[in-house]
């Protein structure tokens, strides 16, 4: 919230303004927030003497979030105030083996922090976000389409090479992490967000809380099927929303299209590129390649609405830059799939923050394991 007042943050809580006073001391002592005299809470504009505001010490933590990825890997750091210092990327090696995955990581923390003019051991922990399959109570990768392997104990790994706590989650969950900290989050309690880039994530937002599920592998929207038998995915099942969405499929399917092999050496990106210039000057195998995805993308957005009934619903990632993915057409399409209740459908944006979006979210996830570490620290002491 920036700067509040502690009355402001008792009425928000519900709770006595001597629990505020008593418990906010605390953190005060601990060294966690502290006091900013002088400074107003947004909307102050009472006579007399303002309240002391309150805010979050900036020096307090500092923390560094990681996004892998099929082509580049992102990352941030962040003060403790959620403030960005620091971003470094690396280009993704084709080695995908488990060890050359431990390495760029490792490799990649330590570019961020020389960028930032940090030791790694000044980091008080590290969020990873990774696409695919992920349990993050365990710190186990059951299976992403950036290693080579089948289940890894990714976190346990990157802990021990750093000599710091890591902390991993599912790509997609962080873009609605960074969604919860930094962007619509602050005002709205329930929304959902869906990815895609190289793959179609979602992250769901229920009552201010990421919802995981219960094995901390749940919103694999991309994974829904929405034909049966239909085309392959590259999780190994077929007919998923992904395979008909994600970068890989439109790829496919303007080979399929031009009836021209694309080369092992053209870069993903390059053809998507092409494809997209092609729809844009009338080309209509081109046009009807995104469209034709933009169909399937309703039919899973559809799903999502009549399962979770969201405040909003954002479109984020790479592909957001292609216009038929979400035109009115689209979305008209949507609403069709959804139930009709006689009240209108949620909103959707477009949030198209680019790459480090998906390492912020990575940095909350290590603020937040270092607030919770903090509290229980201080719990475990009182007690």
């Amino acid at each position: 919230m920036g700067a509040v007042s502690r009355a402001t943050i008792a009425k928000d809580l519900m709770i006595s303004p001597g629990t505020v006073t008593t418990q906010t001391s605390a953190l005060i002592e601990m060294g966690l927030i502290r006091e900013l005299p002088g400074a107003h809470e947004a909307g102050e504009t009472g006579r007399g003497r303002p309240p002391i505001a309150l805010g979050v010490e900036p020096d307090a933590h500092v923390v560094a979030g990681l996004k892998l990825s099929d082509l580049e890997h992102t990352a941030v750091i962040h003060d403790f105030a959620g403030r960005q210092i620091a971003s470094a990327t690396m280009r993704a090696s084709e080695n995908r083996s488990p060890e050359c995955i431990v390495d760029s990581t490792a490799e990649l923390v330590e570019d961020v922090c020389r960028s930032a003019g940090i030791p790694v051991l000044k980091l008080s922990a590290v969020g990873i976000g990774v696409p695919g399959f992920v349990d993050p109570s365990k710190g186990m990768v059951h299976w992403s389409p950036v290693m080579e392997c089948g289940p890894l104990p990714f976190a346990a790994l990157m802990s021990d090479r750093l000599g710091l706590p890591v902390t991993i989650d599912n790509d997609a969950n962080l873009v609605a992490l960074a969604e919860l900290w930094f962007g619509v989050g602050r005002q709205i309690s329930n929304f959902a967000v869906v990815t895609i880039e190289h793959g179609v994530g979602m992250g769901l937002v229920m009552n201010h809380k990421l919802y995981r599920g219960a094995r901390g592998m749940g919103m694999e929207l991309g994974h829904t099927k929405v034909a049966l038998d239909g085309a392959l995915c590259r999780c190994g099942q077929r007919g998923c929303l992904e395979a008909y969405v994600a970068d890989y499929a439109l790829v496919r399917e303007a080979a399929v299209a031009t009836n021209a092999p694309i080369a092992a050496s053209t870069e993903v990106p390059e053809v998507l590129e092409r494809l997209y210039a092609d729809a844009k000057a009338g080309n209509a195998a081109a046009r009807s390649i995104f469209e034709r995805a933009g169909k399937y993308l309703a039919l899973g957005m559809g799903n999502v609405l009549n399962l979770f009934d969201p405040q909003l619903v954002i479109l984020s990632g790479g592909r957001m830059q292609y216009e038929y993915l979400y035109s009115s057409q689209m979305l008209d399409e949507m609403a069709s799939h959804a139930l009709n209740s006689g009240v209108a459908a949620p909103p959707v944006e477009v949030h198209a923050w680019g790459d480090l979006v998906w390492a912020s979210g990575a940095s909350t996830l290590a603020l937040s394991y270092v607030t919770e570490a903090q509290l229980s620290v201080r719990a475990g002491n009182a007690a």
